[in-house]
Formats: C-alpha cells, structure tokens, sequence
C-alpha cells in the first residue's frame, strides 16, 4: 500500500483476513476472483501499514483504509485469477461470470458455456465443482456479451486455454441470458481418524498440505462446529472436544477473528504452527440421508402401529 508517498506491505491487526478480504482486493486491482491467500514470514521485521480489521469489516475498500505506521516480519501474500471472475454473487464462488480479453470485462451468453466451461471457470477460481448454470441468476449482464463460444474439454487449468470460436448466438443473446454460475467451495477441509466422514480429527488443506487446525484464542464451541458440520454437509453437530497429542507438530492456525466474523471456515486465512492440541467433532451425518432416515424410521413405526391390533378390539370374537 502507498501512503504519504511510501510503499509498504500491509499487514492486518487482528487477523481479519480471509478469502473473502482478498476477493475484495483483487476487485480493487481489476485482477478478477481471489484463488488463493496466504501469510508469510519474512527473515526480519520492516517497516509495514498497519491496517484495523474495523475497516475491512465495515465493507471499505482497502484502499480507503487509513494505515498506522508499524514494523513487522508478517506479509499478506495472494494469487488473483486475472482474467475471469463472479460478480454480484453471494459469495467469491458464486455469481455472473465475466471474462477479460484485451483489458475489457465481457458477460458470456449461456447458449456459448455448458457445465465442461463451468468446471474450468470454478477449478481457475479456486472454488469447487459447478453446483448451479443459469442465465439470469445473478441479475442481467452490465458488461457487453462477448463474441466467443467456449469449447472446454473439462480439465484445462484456465478459461482462456481452452478452444473456443465466434459466438452464433451473439446478437440474439439479450442481458438476462447472461451466464450465472455457483461454484461449490473449496475443498480444504475435513475430518479423519473415523469410519464415518462426518467424524474425526479437524484438518485443513493450505498450500497443498493437510494439517490438523488449532483456533487461536480458544474460540472453538459446539456453535463452530455446527458450521463445519454444515460446510462438510454433514448435518448438525452432535459433540466436539479437544485432544492433546504426545507431541507438538505442524498445524494451521486459525484466528478466532474470522470465526466471529460468520466467514466459513475454508475461508478462513491459517498461518503457519506447531501444537499438541487437536479439535475432534462428531456430526450427525449427511443431511439429505438423515431426513430420509427420519422418514424411514417414521414409516415404520407407522406400519408397526397399523399392523398390530387396538386394545379395545384385539380380544373380540367374530
């Protein structure tokens, strides 16, 4: 960040920093979608902003931030995708896709993108596999459609790779038929140790490595474990403990800031750690399967009941 005519790095007090934080800054850069974030260590401390999570929170632009004069050895290092992103969304995987060709952002009609185009698009951002492919989904195109149809196989690293030729539907392709896409999130969470996936140790996967999470700051209850348990679509949560290991090793720590900002847990930034300390939590099981081992369970007794004779009638004779 440039402040009274000095470039610095910025560093954020109280750690309000997430994928989310740096969607926002990618934004400000026109660089498209955030793809990843990551903290870093430097040899010694330097002069840094300072900038106060207040100010992130409160929906500002980082640029708008006014910084405080530090020293530190911490850094906020990201990655931006450049030439895609999702706009308008209700998160960073979701929204109205645009793409950038020549430094201008264009809107893709949905008659020139299937979901081969979608993974491309969600895997480039980051995000998981194409949940929802909808025109008009996040509201009509802003951006001029573009003139391309893409020709994705599916497993292309980026959009712009992929072969593409002369839309036919251009012209005819109105701003409500815009291309709309929800991506799942990341996949960078899970539990193990268990039989069950919705059982076990917490651990999370940050630049390509999985680790168990430990919470800075004790933050760590039944109300946050319902949130992984609903991020792993688990249903709800049942139990959660800590455990102590017989020795310390390499984990991802997670400031309680980001838990208490609402931020899903995959979105959440971790920095690097070593502790003796692991979270474990049990949750009901998949969602969908409870519900229809609720109505299982429901029809049998139902069935039970209809089958076995009233008290008032099981000792009458014909």
């Amino acid at each position: 960040m440039k402040h009274q005519e000095d470039w610095r790095p910025v560093e954020v007090w109280g750690r309000y920093w997430n994928m989310n934080s740096a969607a926002v800054v990618c934004a400000e850069l026109d660089c498209g979608s955030a793809v990843s974030a990551r903290n870093s260590e430097e040899a010694s401390e330097r002069p840094v902003w300072g900038i106060f999570t207040d100010c992130l929170k409160s929906g500002s632009a980082l640029r708008n931030c006014l910084p405080g004069d530090e020293t530190s050895d911490q850094s906020l290092e990201f990655i931006c995708s450049d030439s895609v992103r999702l706009v308008q969304g209700t998160n960073r995987c979701s929204g109205r896709l645009e793409v950038k060709t020549n430094q201008s952002w264009s809107s893709v009609c949905e008659k020139d993108f299937d979901l081969q185009d979608a993974e491309v698009v969600c895997r480039e951002i980051g995000c998981g596999s194409p949940s929802v492919l909808q025109g008009a989904l996040y509201g009509e195109a802003e951006a001029p459609v573009g003139s391309r149809e893409f020709l994705c196989e599916g497993s292309e690293s980026a959009l712009l790779t992929c072969s593409s030729r002369k839309s036919s539907v251009r012209n005819s392709c109105s701003p409500g038929q815009a291309v709309g896409l929800t991506c799942s999130g990341p996949d960078n969470i899970r539990l193990v140790g268990e039989t069950s996936r919705c059982a076990g140790r917490l651990e999370m996967k940050h630049q390509e490595d999985w680790r168990p999470v430990e919470v800075w700051g004790g933050y760590w209850d039944k109300s946050s474990a319902a949130v992984v348990c609903a991020e792993l679509d688990c249903g709800s949560a049942v139990s959660v403990r800590k455990t102590k290991e017989a020795s310390e090793r390499p984990v991802w720590s997670i400031f309680t800031d980001c838990l208490q900002s609402g931020s899903a847990l995959r979105n959440c930034l971790p920095d690097n750690g070593t502790s003796d300390e692991s979270h474990e939590l049990i949750c009901s099981g998949n969602s969908e399967l409870s519900y229809f081992c609720v109505l299982k369970c429901f029809f049998i007794r139902f069935q039970m009941s209809a089958e076995k004779p009233s008290p008032l009638t099981k000792n009458l004779k014909p």
